[in-house]
């Protein structure tokens, strides 16, 4: 018979190929390399990451840990999630952020359209912050093993952007980055887009 490891072992591989069967029809297929966390996830540590070369140009990094069972991950309104982040080529720095990340989602709930300060995590680059959104136009679901879960973006920002978003509201902020270029991309080292400046911003961005 079985022991309990070979059976835990078992379940996690279920549970890890479930969830891959069902993220395929919305990023593609994964990359063969997986990046692990040095402490498993388990034991208190980061998330293990995949990266998916299709669901756009680049790259894209999703944690592959916190759906198909209950791992503490406090749910937001869209209930329980993976994170993701995208970048414009190999870069697994920005799998390690999410990595890390996944852990504070079990002691905050992480909701689309706020920010969070990260300093300088990717060393003197302009990035400065992470908006928190939907990968496309609205809320994105996978379902596997009888549940249902999302996808929560998060798009690396600068200084500038994220004062601007507490102004303005993260609304406006994602109007800017699709207009120039820059959703869904964390792009290290990239300049702000540009900021308009007095008057309302709906009608300096629609020319009305």
């Amino acid at each position: 018979m079985p022991d309990d490891t070979q059976i835990q072992n078992d379940e996690w591989q279920k549970v890890w190929d479930a969830r891959i069967a069902a993220l395929e029809p919305i990023l593609g297929k994964p990359a063969d390399t997986v990046l692990h966390a040095i402490i498993p996830f388990y034991l208190g540590g980061a998330a293990d990451v995949l990266s998916f070369p299709d669901f756009t140009p680049g790259v894209t990094y999703i944690t592959a840990e916190m759906t198909g069972e209950d791992v503490g991950q406090r749910s937001n309104s869209l209930g329980n999630y993976e994170l993701m982040i995208c970048t414009r080529q190999d870069l697994q720095k920005a799998g390690d952020l999410i990595s890390k990340l996944a852990r504070y989602t079990c002691d905050a709930e992480l909701e689309p359209g706020e920010t969070m300060d990260i300093g300088r995590f990717f060393g003197d680059s302009t990035i400065r912050g992470l908006l928190f959104t939907h990968p496309r136009e609205q809320p994105v679901y996978f379902e596997f093993l009888g549940q249902r879960y999302s996808l929560l973006l998060c798009v690396g920002i600068t200084a500038e952007e994220l004062v601007f978003k507490q102004a303005h509201g993260s609304d406006s902020l994602l109007a800017l980055l699709r207009q120039h270029g820059v959703f869904p991309y964390t792009t290290p080292g990239r300049p702000s887009v540009p900021l308009p400046h007095g008057g309302s911003f709906l009608g300096r961005l629609f020319g009305r």
